[in-house]
């Protein structure tokens, strides 16, 4: 099976991100699965960034960091990639920074061929394209659609451009590329995690969203902008994170649902707006894009570093759900979900995504949209003869009105109260009652979280533990250290607090494998059931887990 990977390496402003996203179209329209992912600095211009192209018949959605073909845009670029360069792999680069390099003078071939240096990044994307033995069409197809604004001179250009590079390559691969992705009668849908999560926010009912931006969490918060007026939601862009999840409060206690999405420092200022949620018992969805920290950190890469804050979010003593969805798929049905979880239980429910998530392009067959509804779980007002908001029941679930919708009166307060909404400080009968009846929303939660899922764990001696977006890379490395004779398996979870109650076999080594320092989760599963582990796989570079990694980590550790 063809599996080749494809780095485009460059500075900010260089175009690295349009030659990426311009193949990685043309790639999937020519049907194969794609999975594309970005590292970059955290500039405007100048550092050195790279976009990987993950190329297969069949969806593999985890990164790689050696490539098969290295496009570098700059010497600076070859200097730092050169590393990643497979024996054997071609790098293509406007001057021969090595002997075996295959050299094409772009941005020359634009100028003298084009009259404008400006196609020069189509001439690479077309000599990549060459390179891969793809057919012309798929390509031009592409940037028909993506220059189609610009007029129809501007296509036909970087369709010329395009064709120049792709000939060229062409040529130059005779006996040399061993590629050949000829055209495939196939479809995925390529998307990232920005673009999953607010469409299942849509999908949820979610009418309103009020943020302010900060990366990764920015895509969710412009995607929704951008289609308000289509999609029927509200966008607000806040003065900072503490305004944003008021009004996210706001307007959830006014009847419509919904959300807010943020990062690392952002979370930080939300956390009195989480513990508020708790007490007045508004449902309220938190999308936390993790990047790695403290404060600023690194605020363009990835990290699962903000687990243990998520869960124990909040001061006082309330229930929470916190969810990690593993692929942009799962973040769609993930963000039914925690609107709905939201709803039904009147809590704050945390969506954990992170930059390799959000920013990455993953190939998917089928979204299943249908598998997951919006739930109501708002009483009937013309039910009841009278209302008590904060009535005190078996599972901790009182009856919720939205103002205006009916003849009673609607309270809500952040001090203690009865069940009518009044203050209180009745501390030998009252109080104890109502910390009560929040803490049993906890254990009912706790029965409809969904548990860990198990891969190839039937006949497994080492078990690996992951969450979140590591998914993709911890089945690959399940898989490749099967074929070394190696019984290995994967408990994954995806709902993370409360946790859902897990048997994990017997007489087994387990490890948990995270995008972190300190082995969060396995902190969280000790606490939770009392268990050990062997060792831990973890990164905390602010580079994503591979399955290259993991393999690389285990045999140095066993």
């Amino acid at each position: 099976m063809n599996d080749c990977t494809i780095v485009v390496a460059g500075s900010a402003g260089e175009g690295v991100q349009t030659i990426g996203d311009v193949l990685a179209q043309a790639v999937s329209a020519h049907g194969y699965a794609v999975f594309a992912w970005q590292e970059y600095e955290s500039r405007i211009r100048g550092g050195q960034n790279t976009y990987s192209l993950r190329v297969r018949e069949t969806p593999c959605n985890a990164p790689t960091m050696e490539a098969d073909i290295l496009l570098c845009l700059n010497k600076g670029a070859y200097e730092k990639n050169a590393g990643r360069l497979k024996k054997g792999g071609i790098l293509l680069a406007e001057e021969a920074y090595e002997d075996n390099a295959m050299v094409m003078p772009w941005k020359t071939m634009a100028k003298e061929q084009l009259g404008r240096t400006i196609y020069a990044n189509t001439i690479a994307v077309g000599a990549l394209a060459g390179v891969l033995g793809m057919e012309e069409e798929a390509l031009e197809g592409v940037l028909s659609r993506e220059f189609g604004a610009k007029g129809s001179e501007v296509v036909e250009a970087n369709q010329k451009a395009a064709r120049l590079g792709y000939a060229t390559a062409q040529s130059a691969c005779l006996n040399v590329c061993p590629w050949s992705f000829p055209k495939r009668d196939a479809s995925f849908y390529l998307v990232t995690g920005n673009e999953a999560l607010p469409m299942g926010a849509v999908r949820a009912g979610c009418r309103f969203i009020a943020g302010y931006p900060m990366t990764p969490a920015t895509g969710v918060i412009t995607f929704l902008a951008k289609r308000s007026l289509e999609l029927g939601i509200f966008c607000e862009q806040a003065e900072d994170e503490i305004a944003a999840i008021n009004m996210a409060l706001g307007a959830s206690f006014a009847g419509v649902r919904a959300m807010t999405a943020t990062s690392g420092g952002g979370f930080a200022l939300m956390v009195e707006g989480i513990s508020l949620s708790g007490m007045v018992e508004v449902p309220v969805v938190i999308v936390l894009a993790q990047r790695p920290g403290p404060a600023t950190g690194l605020p363009t890469r990835t990290a699962q570093g903000d687990l243990l804050f998520a869960v124990h979010a909040g001061h006082g003593e309330f229930a929470k759900a916190v969810l990690a969805p593993a692929d942009p798929k799962d973040a769609f049905h993930k963000m039914v979900r925690a609107f709905n979880l939201a709803d039904r239980f009147q809590i704050p429910v945390i969506v954990m995504s992170d930059q390799f998530l959000a920013d990455s392009r993953f190939s998917i067959t089928d979204f299943e949209i249908d598998r997951s509804k919006p739930e109501s779980f708002l009483a009937n007002p013309k039910t009841l003869t009278s209302y008590q908001r904060y009535a005190v029941t078996e599972d901790g679930i009182s009856p919720r009105l939205v103002p205006g919708f009916g003849p009673h009166l609607v309270s809500a307060d952040s001090d203690e109260h009865d069940e009518w909404g009044h203050i209180t400080e009745d501390l030998a009968q009252t109080v104890p009652m109502m910390v009560g009846k929040r803490l049993r929303k906890m254990e009912h939660l706790r029965r409809v979280m969904e548990p860990s899922e198990a891969y190839r764990v039937e006949d497994a001696q080492e078990i690996f533990c992951s969450w979140g977006s590591a998914r993709g890379a911890v089945v690959e490395a399940v898989d490749t250290l099967r074929k070394e004779g190696i019984s290995v398996g994967m408990l994954h979870w995806t709902e993370l607090w409360p946790l859902a109650p897990v048997s994990f076999p017997q007489g087994v080594r387990l490890w948990t494998v995270e995008n972190n320092a300190t082995a969060q989760l396995a902190s969280l599963l000790r606490q939770g059931f009392g268990i050990s582990f062997s060792g831990h796989i973890l990164r905390s570079d602010g580079l994503p887990l591979t399955a290259q990694y993991i393999e690389r980590a285990y045999h140095e550790q066993v």
